[in-house]
């Protein structure tokens, strides 16, 4: 092996030149890992090796895509001190002016072209459009996110709490953190989400799935980077890293220059990209899998209950209900208007629906859906298949990806204390919600489900820009331990840190 080393206090650090196939690795202090043939070859002198200390996957980071990414995060941090340096009323005019360019006819014109690419692109590949298409409704929402960072006040130096002494007394101020670093899979409105890092004092570097890609380069220069510079902030205040590869995700989220990383997409792409991040010692906020639960009780309400599940399946992102809890005491009732929802909701999208079935809830449904195919649109194309399968019931808390065909897990318990128990054991511990008369039912049920997200209907209620006016960054659930001092839902104004000032009056004050 070829390598440059270099004595330093009895310890060698040695650069690679050639990467040896199969060579040991050691990752998460007491396992190993071989380079695969694959990167041994492709391996060149500059690049970098990331191993994934959850599963001991071996990644490679080409020279030019680190490069990019290191390129990406000093203009961010440059931006970030100079970002100091701009009022708020400039930070309002960018959201004005980012605005006023989505709106625009001819602006929305060329980034509606590049989406319809896009679009093409993906769907002849066999991949999900879900959240690609941007439409009216997501340029609609684009906007009054925009809105809703204009209107939010400032947190840039805001002092939240004063400790007075005899003589002095610190302040805590709030500040920005830094760098925020995104990856997001094929949503094109993250540029009106992520931006709002800004109003708390941070900068961005924003990753687009590949799929996206030619749509974010449309919204990057028809109108984000003009509605920068004629606002007057600093070059770099949000990046687009202009790169399909997955190697540019890899590098940025183990850059040290970054101080929070948020990642949205597939479940185990965020996963890794997580790991990646923590390794690096990067704080980060992931969602990758949501997976929405639904529990009804003996006192459920049919007409209710058949409303939120209708409600609660209009489209698949990740709050969509995924799992829905039956009370066997009222199994066949409740099923038969847990299927006349979801057929509504299938042909209202123009398609059929697909239930999973467990062996608790197979004798609660009609038994022709097992046997009755029906179209269902998939992401490569339409498709036969039957309206309901079977599935186990240790896979409740499988997350189903679908495409204008609501797909939603059935099961059936002996009453709420079992489904809180499934929840807490197999759900990705995201949003749940009880169906009940009862206020008592919902207080304890609101005690014992660990999940950061609770309600009494309707599962989709779960956004930052539809319950709290505030266009979120990502959505985070428990699965891997419960936030610090915040709820799931990451917003702008929530990313900020605190620094404490000290004012002294007394200039004999003595510890």
């Amino acid at each position: 092996m070829n390598a440059a080393s270099t004595g330093l206090a009895g310890a060698t650090t040695t650069t690679l030149t050639a990467l040896p196939p199969g060579l040991t690795l050691l990752y998460g202090g007491n396992k190993l890992a071989r380079v695969p043939d694959e990167v041994a070859a492709a391996f060149k002198p500059g690049d970098h090796l990331v191993v994934v200390p959850t599963d001991g996957a071996v990644l490679h980071i080409p020279a030019a895509q680190h490069a990019l990414v290191a390129q990406a995060v000093a203009r961010a941090e440059a931006a970030f001190v100079a970002l100091r340096e701009v009022d708020d009323a400039q930070i309002d005019a960018f959201y004005d002016a980012l605005a006023a360019r989505l709106a625009d006819e001819a602006v929305w014109s060329a980034i509606a072209a590049a989406n319809a690419g896009d679009v093409a692109r993906a769907t002849a590949r066999g991949r999900s459009t879900t959240r690609l298409i941007a439409d009216e409704r997501m340029r609609r929402r684009m906007i009054e996110g925009l809105g809703q960072w204009r209107a939010m006040p400032s947190l840039r130096g805001r002092v939240l709490a004063t400790h007075q002494h005899d003589g002095w007394r610190v302040e805590e101020v709030a500040d920005g953190l830094g760098v925020v670093a995104f990856v997001f899979e094929g949503r094109p409105n993250v540029f009106a989400d992520a931006t709002g890092v800004l109003r708390s004092g941070n900068t961005a570097v924003l990753r687009i799935g590949s799929d996206a890609l030619g749509t974010a380069r449309a919204i990057a220069a028809q109108a984000l980077t003009p509605a920068l510079t004629e606002a007057g902030l600093p070059d770099g205040a949000v990046v687009l890293l202009d790169s399909a590869e997955r190697a540019a995700g890899w590098a940025l989220f183990s850059h040290p220059g970054v101080a929070l990383a948020v990642a949205r997409g597939s479940g185990a792409a965020v996963a890794q990209l997580g790991a990646i991040a923590r390794q690096a010692g990067i704080p980060v906020s992931l969602h990758g899998t949501g997976g929405a639960w639904m529990i009804a009780d003996a006192t459920a309400d049919p007409d209710y209950l058949r409303a939120v599940i209708h409600h609660s399946t209009d489209r698949k992102v990740c709050n969509t209900l995924n799992t829905l809890c039956l009370p066997r005491a009222r199994a066949a009732e409740l099923a038969a208007v847990a299927v006349a929802a979801l057929r509504e909701r299938g042909e209202r999208l123009g398609y059929a629906f697909k239930l999973h079935a467990t062996p608790a809830a197979a004798p609660a449904l009609p038994a022709d859906l097992f046997t009755t195919t029906a179209r269902m649109l998939r992401a490569e194309g339409v498709v036969e298949e039957p309206l309901a399968e079977s599935i186990g019931a240790d896979q409740l808390g499988h997350e189903w990806e679908w495409e204008q065909t609501p797909e939603v897990t059935i099961h059936v318990v002996d009453d709420t204390d079992e489904a809180i128990q499934l929840f807490n054991a197999q759900s990705p511990r995201f949003v749940a919600s009880l169906i009940s008369r009862d206020p008592a039912a919902h207080a304890r049920f609101f005690r014992l489900i660990d999940a950061p997200c609770v309600g009494n209907g309707l599962t989709r209620w779960l956004d930052g820009q539809f319950a709290l006016a505030r266009p979120e960054l990502g959505l985070t659930n428990w699965q891997a331990g419960r936030l610090f001092g915040r709820h799931s839902i990451l917003t702008g104004d929530g990313v900020y840190t605190i620094r404490l000032r000290a004012i002294q009056t007394d200039p004999n004050i003595h510890q």
